[in-house]
């Protein structure tokens, strides 16, 4: 966003487009002049200021980051079956035991069926963003999945309960499709790393929730978490559009309108924003409506193929480990308890460890922090295959449970946080919500095999966390410090990702 340096205080008083012109289009060569240096000062502003003086100017932006990057709790929030309620009302009885446990099969399938529908809602996702707004799309979203948790929690059998779980999954798609696009687009240049990295901690919170209640609630779910998504939508309405998406659609005067919603007026031009935004979507201007296909298709493949890899490189350097704690701790003789006790601490010392990456990932950049951490991950990754290998002693578990505790922790202060950074940043804008919506659906396709994997599978992760390694090291570009325009052009310009902190690019390019 166009941020006014704090020194002048003011916004400077200068001769600019008015919204009337910007609304009814630019038709002489003054007007195009005009608008192009208001764009060009709108940018230099978000190169000038630093991290502190973002903040002070889009509050209220870092505000609607922070809600929409709540709608991941919701996916963590589904998922209670472990508790031993569930397994009492849809569990049969082990004959070597006398207890309720879930049949394998349903085991199985109730494991991937939130992700099944997910995979499902991120397709949804991007044409229903593209033709109404991320913020319809997530009120949208929401409103279904009341609908849908309640398909879940009436159910009567584990073939309804599969199917309400699937059905949920369908908004989870809509809502991590949406939120690293919609963080990425209201914040200024110095913030967006920090809003995307949210939903990283978001993920953290999530699974606090749902570990907080199977530690407490022993015996019953706890229905009051049914109702989350209702206040949510609440908020979302009163939310402002992303003013990048209103640039798309040609609602110029209502980008205007967002743009003031986000920031503090004495701090910013929102006009000289607007401009700012309408250069870049000129640069990708075309006739035709955002499509799959032309993800595919010239420089555009290039930023799909990286947004899908950094997505299924989640899983394959160390999301599953940092997802899967309580069952490491299982595997090393701890008590159900204790164990749950021990994955809600994980969970805190994983939401600390965002936070971290925020300042990280912001003043020393995405790439060698994903880089690092990817590598830190591939030793530990290997370390748990060999704990996993020898012969099975109190030690050895303990091993795999300290191991696991160790990567789950690193993930989510380096390669994950930095990984929704660079997500947000890297598709065309035209095409961001089918871009995003298209990298999620890799995340599943490669999360649903991986869920079945066990101890032994740090071989299997460190095989792969040393091939996504050496694909990011030479084709992961570095974004940090770019702005939307730099970043198109760099990409056009086929820049290897080894020199793109290097290249030199002037205010005037546009091309």
């Amino acid at each position: 966003m166009g941020v006014v340096s704090e020194v002048k205080h003011e916004v400077q008083q200068k001769p600019f487009a008015t919204t009337a012109q910007i609304e009814n289009g630019i038709h002489s060569d003054a007007e195009k002049s005009n608008l192009r240096a208001e764009a060009m000062e709108a940018e230099n502003a978000e190169y000038s200021m630093t991290v502190l003086q973002a903040v002070k100017a889009y509050p209220m932006a870092c505000l609607w980051a922070v809600l929409m990057s709540s709608t991941i709790i919701m996916e963590s929030i589904g998922n209670f079956v472990a508790l031993p309620a569930f397994k009492q009302q849809y569990g049969i009885i082990d004959p070597a035991t006398g207890n309720h446990v879930i049949a394998t099969k349903w085991q199985s399938a109730l494991q991937v069926s939130g992700q099944l529908g997910a995979l499902i809602g991120v397709f949804i996702a991007g044409p229903l963003t593209s033709r109404v707004g991320y913020r319809w799309a997530t009120i949208i979203g929401l409103m279904v999945l009341n609908g849908m948790i309640a398909v879940s929690y009436t159910a009567h059998s584990l073939p309804q309960f599969f199917a309400g779980q699937i059905l949920e999954g369908l908004p989870w798609g809509i809502f991590i499709a949406n939120a690293p696009a919609y963080c990425s687009e209201i914040v200024p240049l110095r913030l967006r790393a920090p809003a995307t990295q949210m939903l990283q901690m978001f993920w953290a919170i999530g699974s606090i929730i749902v570990q907080a209640v199977s530690f407490v609630y022993q015996d019953y779910p706890d229905r009051r978490a049914y109702s989350f998504p209702t206040p949510l939508a609440i908020a979302m309405f009163l939310a402002p559009e992303s003013p990048w998406w209103l640039v798309r659609h040609g609602k110029y005067d209502q980008a205007v309108k967002s743009v003031n919603r986000l920031g503090r007026k004495s701090r910013l031009n929102a006009v000289d924003t607007v401009a700012m935004m309408r250069r870049v979507v000129s640069m990708e201007a075309t006739t035709k409506k955002p499509n799959y296909p032309e993800l595919f298709k010239g420089t555009d493949l290039r930023r799909t193929l990286i947004v899908c890899g950094v997505y299924a490189a989640q899983n394959l350097t160390g999301n599953l480990i940092a997802n899967q704690a309580v069952y490491f701790f299982q595997q090393s003789g701890v008590g159900e308890r204790l164990s749950f006790a021990l994955g809600l601490i994980t969970s805190g010392l994983q939401t600390v460890a965002v936070i971290s990456s925020w300042v990280l990932t912001t003043y020393f950049g995405r790439r060698p922090i994903y880089l690092w951490g990817s590598a830190f991950n591939l030793v530990m990754l290997l370390s748990l295959g060999i704990a996993a290998s020898v012969p099975r002693t109190h030690a050895s578990t303990l091993a795999q449970a300290s191991l696991g505790l160790i990567t789950s922790v690193a993930f989510t202060v380096a390669a994950a946080p930095a990984s929704w950074a660079i997500i947000g940043e890297t598709s065309a804008i035209r095409l961001r919500p089918l871009t995003t919506g298209i990298g999620r659906a890799t995340y599943y396709i490669v999360e649903i095999p991986c869920i079945f994997l066990g101890g032994k599978c740090g071989y299997v992760w460190g095989g792969t966390a040393l091939i996504c390694l050496v694909v990011a090291y030479f084709q992961l570009p570095e974004m940090k410090g770019r702005s939307y325009r730099e970043i198109d052009i760099l990409f056009k310009r086929r820049v290897p990702a080894r020199k793109w902190r290097q290249t030199e690019l002037s205010i005037n390019d546009d091309q």
